[in-house]
């Protein structure tokens, strides 16, 4: 990110602004700031979800900030897998349609699965990494899962087909300590697997001896927000 200023549409007193910020390939990086500080503003911004009004976002090579909407979907669906806080999984879809949803959106990852298995192979082996077994509940729909398997299933999902750069809202904000760590260190094996990058977001400062490089928003951002 170069000279990076945002609004929000209809909330003109709130703007984020990021003079310099760079993440290098491989890189498990750890975004630490408050609740309601900005994070995941600067996550949207990242994927392409939301452009800035002003300054480049450069990802792979590509100022995403130059593409049209449809393509900075492409783009997103063909680099980045998300993890978001509350997971978004499709409740009435079973849990291998939710891991191979990505694949619908793009080709590049599908041929990557396609390469070396089944696309239903795949997904029974991101779970089974992931601590879940697939015989188990690959056909449970989504709603019947505990929270714990929906994190892990959120999780599969965005590792599918090797996308580059992995980045995480708060994934683990509504698990305890021991499963907080458990996680941690079943995404960490994949992510190394796969050679990703991975960019997460949280306020709990305790995860940080996990990651190899760790950020404070503040340091590199300036938000404002106005009555």
């Amino acid at each position: 990110m170069d000279g990076v200023n945002f609004t929000w549409p209809g909330r003109p007193r709130f703007s984020l602004s990021v003079d310099r910020f760079s993440v290098g390939a491989g890189d498990r990086l750890l975004l630490l700031g408050p609740s309601g500080g900005g994070k995941s503003t600067l996550l949207s911004l990242l994927a392409g979800i939301v452009t800035p009004q002003k300054g480049s976002i450069d990802i792979l090579g590509t100022d995403i900030t130059k593409l049209s909407g449809p393509a900075r979907d492409r783009f997103r669906a063909e680099h980045f897998g998300i993890i978001f806080q509350m997971f978004n999984l499709l409740p009435y879809g079973t849990v291998t349609d939710n891991i191979l949803l990505p694949l619908s959106f793009s080709k590049k990852r599908r041929n990557n699965v396609e390469q070396t298995s089944s696309q239903a192979q795949e997904a029974a082996r991101l779970l089974t990494r992931l601590g879940l077994p697939s015989d188990e509940v690959a056909n449970h729909r989504a709603a019947s899962l505990s929270v714990g398997q929906q994190q892990r299933v959120a999780a599969a999902r965005a590792l599918i087909g090797g996308p580059e750069i992995i980045i995480a809202d708060e994934p683990t904000s509504s698990l305890d300590r021991a499963r907080q760590k458990e996680f941690l260190s079943l995404l960490f094996g994949d992510i190394a697997t796969a050679g990703a990058t991975l960019i997460m977001v949280s306020h709990d400062e305790t995860l940080a001896e996990n990651f190899t490089h760790v950020r404070r928003l503040e340091d590199f951002a300036k938000m404002e927000r106005g009555a």
